[in-house]
């Protein structure tokens, strides 16, 4: 039987604000990696961030109270949205980490 202490526990995230080009990613994975949480995180098109949390229900509430709060020093967080925080039976990821996304370049007309 699994300890409540092992329960894995995940969650989305979308963070509004003034959140990009603060350091809002870095220390979202290094509070992350030092809770032992995984997932990711990542800038968006539309100037949000987002990602995934994956870990024990105390720490992934605590990432989630974090990210609702404070955030990095610089950030002005205005609101978090966060998806439904459900159990899963394994880890869907092996650490947290910063994805980046890139914009295809345009087609070239023939």
């Amino acid at each position: 039987m699994i300890q409540p202490t092992e329960q894995i526990f995940t969650c989305g995230f979308e963070i509004f604000g003034r959140v990009q080009g603060v350091c809002l990613r870095k220390q979202t994975r290094d509070l992350a990696t030092l809770n032992k949480v995984r997932g990711w995180v990542m800038n968006t098109d539309e100037g949000t961030v987002k990602g995934q949390l994956e870990g024990t229900l105390p720490k992934v509430n605590e990432l989630k109270f974090w990210l609702l709060n404070f955030g990095s020093p610089r950030a002005i967080i205005e609101r978090a949205e966060f998806t439904p925080t459900k159990e899963i039976t394994s880890h869907s990821f092996s650490r947290f980490s910063i994805r980046y996304h890139h914009v295809p370049a345009p087609k070239m007309a023939i």
